[in-house]
């Protein structure tokens, strides 16, 4: 019996944990989300690895926030300081219209990175009727045997884009990255 449990506990420990911070995140507040998209503070939460941070924070504010005139949430300038990390995490996947996570290898090692991918899921999920809000950007080459599972899952299913590095190409990539903000 117990390790039955233990077993489903583990199976679910991902959307437990979605369902933990959104209730605590529920109590602190006391505010109701409401799903109007004019009610989210931002366009996007831009998902990435600390070892990513300088050349997609340049790239993200200067292509997506001067360019296309997007808001984002970066949690180096918009996360709360003093404020549970997780909770920050949370707070930002909910009041953005979409999450785009920018997969690299140090991405795939952060554990942080991965809480962030798995709870973009869980709002998709659970909170926004099975509406995908999570869009992949790969930013470096990547073998699908370096790639998780749930990763997988969502490749086979879901749209992503691999990033370009050459001018021509690269004005499409992110022409295609504020066409999926905006779907």
């Amino acid at each position: 019996m117990l390790l039955s449990s233990a077993v489903v506990i583990y199976k679910q420990r991902w959307k437990l944990r979605y369902m933990y911070y959104t209730a605590r995140m529920k109590y602190i507040s006391k505010e109701n989300e409401d799903e109007d998209s004019s009610e989210y503070n931002y366009d996007a939460f831009i998902s990435y690895s600390d070892e990513d941070r300088i050349s997609v924070i340049d790239h993200c504010i200067k292509k997506l926030e001067e360019d296309r005139n997007l808001k984002l949430c970066i949690h180096e300038r918009d996360f709360i300081p003093g404020h549970d990390i997780n909770n920050n995490m949370v707070t930002a996947i909910q009041t953005s219209r979409k999450t785009i996570c920018i997969i690299s290898r140090s991405f795939l090692e952060s554990d942080f990175c991965m809480f962030e991918l798995n709870m973009a899921r869980m709002e998709s999920t659970h909170s926004r009727n099975g509406k995908n809000i999570l869009f992949l950007v790969f930013y470096e080459k990547l073998s699908s045997k370096d790639l998780p599972l749930v990763l997988c899952e969502h490749i086979q299913k879901q749209s992503y884009i691999q990033y370009q590095s050459n001018e021509m190409a690269n004005a499409i990539f992110w022409d295609k990255i504020s066409d999926a903000i905006n779907a």
